[in-house]
């Protein structure tokens, strides 16, 4: 049985001062008290790293000048004191050799997606991965959300019969001008091949998409006819993109993602339709899950921890009675508290992980190579490895 201070030491690589991804990771670790950060390597800008780590009351000696030397004083440390697992809340091109690293050292992951920037170099890592004990979880925040969860049990028990078609849909705004020219840091490495890879709005939210998708459905996509675009004059990656596809569960549907939706703010929104009727979520207001059945029929499912029609699996990942509404970063820390108990306590989790990273880019390798035309999704042959964090 766990001790009640029993807390996963964690480190961070990335999310330091005017980022925005790191305070969203670190809030949602501490949400639930199983996490405690000890040591970073925040930016790559010294007096950033430094007041960084200061104002999260990390002691001088435990903010490092970069990341290979965090990774190697962490594994000189006493078992006792060291950190167990790496945050990566970095751009792109550094997850896999970050993660790469870590393992090495003999520590678990939790990465921000995409799980890196080329098919190849996922591959190798899932390879890895396969001949680990490591624990490696990815950033799929979405998939966190417990009506999101409560939405793939009824697909699967067959509330909705056979699934026909599925339409996933993600708008955002913030780049319908050229941000990145005035000198904006986020826009600036979403855009820029050497950091974000060879994709930029598919690799930043199509993926997303894609995942929700999935998950959701228990369908996998196989083929796509997909065309990508970027809007802004120099822009060198793609900003707006949508797809047709088919899954192998026969089911054929539209994926779309777009940063150039000017006045959009965060759009996520899934339909899924089966012979019986469909369901409808979306992201913006993720305490409604939306069932309608085929005789014209709607309920509204909302979330709490008092609604006794939801899923146990559901209620698990709430923390409020209804009317109390739980957002993005009780998702995220959904992922986090999962993957702190499959560490610290041994629970079977089954959080995002390398097979989903693995097939985001798959996706993006197949959306980059379609040009409007139908293309396979390839997954390369690796070795057998489980889907999330190992149990």
């Amino acid at each position: 049985m766990r001790q009640p201070d029993n807390k996963l030491r964690l480190g961070m690589v990335g999310g330091g001062e005017g980022a925005f991804i790191g305070a969203v990771h670190r809030a949602a670790a501490n949400l639930d008290g199983r996490i405690r950060l000890v040591c970073g390597n925040f930016s790559r800008e010294p007096d950033n790293n430094q007041r960084t780590g200061a104002s999260l009351g990390l002691t001088a000696n435990r903010v490092y000048p970069d990341w290979p030397s965090m990774i190697r004083a962490e594994a000189a440390l006493p078992e006792s004191e060291r950190m167990q697992a790496l945050s990566i809340v970095t751009p792109n091109q550094l997850h896999v050799p970050i993660t790469e690293a870590a393992l090495d050292a003999g520590f678990h992951v939790f990465c921000e997606k995409p799980a890196g920037i080329t098919l190849a170099e996922v591959t190798r890592l899932q390879r890895r991965l396969a001949a680990s004990d490591r624990h490696y979880g990815l950033a799929h925040t979405y998939l966190g959300y417990p009506l999101v969860h409560q939405a793939r049990h009824m697909v699967r028990n067959g509330k909705l019969g056979q699934i026909r078609k599925i339409y996933a849909d993600y708008r955002q705004g913030w780049l319908a001008g050229g941000l990145e020219y005035s000198g904006n840091k986020q826009a600036g490495w979403r855009t820029d091949p050497s950091q974000a890879g060879a994709s930029g709005c598919m690799a930043d939210i199509g993926t997303h998409t894609f995942g929700l998708a999935e998950f959701v459905s228990g369908h996998k996509i196989t083929r796509l006819c997909a065309e990508l675009h970027s809007h802004i004059d120099g822009r060198q990656l793609d900003d707006d993109g949508s797809a047709l596809f088919r899954t192998d569960g026969g089911a054929s549907g539209v994926l779309t993602a777009s940063q150039v939706c000017a006045g959009e703010e965060n759009d996520l929104t899934l339909r899924i339709y089966g012979e019986h009727g469909g369901l409808e979520w979306h992201q913006m207001q993720p305490d409604t899950l939306v069932h309608r059945r085929a005789n014209g029929d709607i309920h509204l499912l909302r979330a709490g921890t008092d609604r006794e029609y939801l899923l146990p699996t559901t209620r698990h990942s709430l923390r409020l009675p209804a009317g109390h509404p739980e957002g993005y970063l009780e998702a995220m820390a959904n992922l986090y508290r999962d993957f702190a108990s499959a560490i610290l306590d041994g629970t079977p989790c089954a959080i995002p992980g390398i097979d989903n990273g693995l097939r985001g880019m798959a996706f993006i390798d197949a959306m980059l190579r379609s040009g409007g035309h139908w293309t396979e999704l390839e997954i390369p042959s690796t070795e057998p490895h489980t889907t999330g964090v190992k149990a």
